[in-house]
């Protein structure tokens, strides 16, 4: 990145922003806040009311299957009282439909207590007393309700549910009632009035749902268009607030950051309408907007960076670091080829059905998969089926790796990523603080290698000759020593090897917990493989002694839902757990920091 700042007489600077927005490079430098400045406030409100009835309406859309393209009709006049007019109808539309729901619910609650009652009427109620008789509601426990109140007060029984009694007296008006139960509070309609306002109610409710259709399919247009309006006036209202004032109001300041790609291009357009301009040296407290630069396999991964957080302009791009790993973990998380392909050509149907801004997750998860059958034709498992188990591969079914080699794998692979991450750690610190500085961090890199190789390759029985095993010891020995007495350049030896043994603990503390931490892809893969062949058995063994045709539809049966939840258990966990390595024991090794702001230039969308 570049850093700019640009002068501009007051008159003209209205002029000079279209230039820049037409340019589409420049990342503005935030002085102000947002919260500060009312208009932007409120176009932030605007804009969320927009964005919450877009995602209602594109629901609607999809479960009506409008095709993505399908937008409706096309306003190019746009402007924010058209727009707002047609916001405000939509809310309106959808706040009735709630109160609607709400009286559906308020109905159907009174019509099912109403049946208990029976289908009587409140006219011949009113017409009883205009007689002189009036007509009282009672209910009471089952046990308590007493045959005497029959001949006192008229007493007719309704209805008996759930223990309760329900039943009217008819009496001359004025006859006080001396009972043991309760009054309820009746619905103010009889159970055919209430019927007549559900049914009203129903017709109202599929009214609004035709409008909202209306709005989702014929209208979405219009409201991304809206959106687009509130954005530009947003980012075009926010250059403002940033912008500084100076002479008197009479030069407009302003500061940017630009692609040092992109500069050159920039200079010259601003030299054409003689704008006054000048390069910035960046400064260490500058928060410099990050824009990643990846090729067409680790751009796939940067949703994953940017799930925990931007790398700061200081420090390496983490995203091509962690793919590979990535990628590899998950294939021994999922940890079968059938699944795996099952991934592959689901995500091919699927990209001919959805929006290019899709694709490229599409894209990542037949990487993903290509990762699970490549992992599942080492292991030998497909579908559950453990292909070193079936007769016909008995030849080659030693090729296959076994769990004990595949639990070794894990930790390994495991080693090997802490250690690269310690590795990214000291080239980090030699970017930042010069070469003295990473000598120590790189030290221990070595010792760490030599002692891995010296000790584990061994434990592995691989047997190494004793020159390599001595050659490895004095290579960890004199990365002790380096880290031991040079680990804080400039600063007291004694200062220096006291630090050395406290990061020593830290090391082998920290360094024996995190590798420990990858046993989990070893597990997670075997659990998926064992759970598979679990259906597998159970669709055999639950359908023996059925006849041929009704065998063949249980098993299926069994198979599609076991193999359902299987597949569904092995992709969350196949997510969780890698992301997991590599925010938690990746990124703490690589000493990863974090904490950049995204790349946003000033441009019409």
């Amino acid at each position: 990145m570049s850093k700019y700042a640009f002068m501009v007489y007051h008159k003209e600077y209205e002029p000079f922003l279209k230039l820049l927005r037409e340019q589409g490079v420049v990342h503005v430098k935030e002085t102000s806040s947002i919260a500060d400045n009312e208009l932007l406030r409120s176009l932030l409100a605007l804009r969320k009311r927009v964005a919450v009835i877009s995602r209602e309406l594109s629901g609607v859309r999809a479960a009506a299957g409008v095709p993505a393209s399908s937008k409706g009709e096309v306003v190019n006049d746009m402007d924010k009282e058209k727009g707002t007019a047609l916001l405000d109808q939509i809310e309106a539309t959808y706040e009735r439909k709630s109160q609607l729901n709400a009286r559906k619910q308020s109905l159907e609650k009174d019509m099912t207590y109403m049946e208990l009652w029976g289908d009587f009427s409140y006219a011949d109620a009113a017409k009883l007393k205009e007689a002189g008789y009036e007509m009282n509601f009672f209910t009471c426990p089952t046990s308590k309700y007493e045959p005497k109140w029959n001949e006192l007060y008229n007493a007719t029984l309704i209805n008996n549910f759930q223990s309760v009694t329900y039943f009217v007296t008819i009496t001359k008006i004025g006859t006080p009632i001396d009972i043991e139960a309760d009054r309820p509070k009746m619905p103010a309609m009889d159970l055919a009035r209430l019927r007549e306002s559900h049914k009203a109610v129903l017709e109202e409710i599929k009214t609004a749902e035709d409008e909202i259709q209306h709005y989702a399919v014929d209208q979405y247009g219009q409201l991304e268009a809206f959106d687009r309006l509130l954005e530009n006036e947003f980012n075009y209202n926010n250059v403002i607030a940033q912008t500084a004032h100076v002479a008197d109001n009479m030069l407009m300041l302003l500061e940017g950051w630009v692609p040092t790609e992109n500069a050159q291009a920039l200079e010259e357009a601003l030299t054409r309408d003689d704008y006054y301009f000048q390069r910035l040296e960046i400064e260490e407290a500058d928060n410099v907007p990050i824009k990643l630069r990846n090729n067409s396999f680790s751009r796939l991964y940067e949703p994953i960076t940017k799930m925990f957080s931007l790398p700061n302009y200081y420090e390496l791009d983490p995203t091509p670091l962690f793919a590979p790993f990535f990628m590899l973990f998950f294939g021994l998380c999922f940890g079968d080829g059938g699944y795996g392909l099952l991934v592959i050509i689901a995500c091919a149907l699927l990209k001919k059905k959805v929006d290019p801004d899709f694709k490229p997750y599409l894209s990542l998860f037949q990487y993903l998969g290509l990762a699970a059958v490549i992992v599942g034709a080492c292991t030998g498992s497909v579908f559950g089926i453990a292909l070193a188990e079936v007769p016909a591969l008995a030849k080659v079914k030693d090729y296959f790796v076994s769990s004990d080699n595949l639990m070794t794998f894990s930790i390994v692979i495991g080693l090997v990523q802490i250690i690269f991450g310690k590795c990214v750690a000291a080239y980090k610190t030699k970017m930042q603080k010069g070469v003295k500085y990473c000598i120590a961090p790189f030290a221990w890199v070595f010792t760490i290698v030599a002692l891995a190789i010296a000790l584990g390759l061994p434990a592995m029985n691989l047997q190494l000759p004793v020159m390599v095993v001595n050659v490895c010891f004095g290579i960890a020995a004199v990365g002790l020593v380096v880290a031991y007495l040079y680990n804080s350049p400039g600063k007291n030896i004694f200062l220096n090897f006291g630090t050395g043994l406290w990061n020593t603990y830290n090391m082998a503390s920290g360094l024996l917990g995190d590798t420990l931490s990858y046993i989990r892809l070893f597990a997670i893969g075997l659990t998926g493989s064992i759970l598979g062949g679990v259906f597998n058995t159970l669709a055999i063994s639950m359908t023996e002694g059925m006849n041929i045709v009704l065998r063949i539809v249980c098993m299926l049966i069994i198979l599609l839902l076991g193999h359902a939840i299987n597949f569904g258990l092995c992709t969350i966990s196949s997510l969780v757990h890698p992301l997991r390595l590599i925010f938690v024991e990746y990124y703490k090794n690589a000493e990863f920091e974090g904490g950049g702001k995204a790349y946003n230039p000033f441009r019409k969308v």
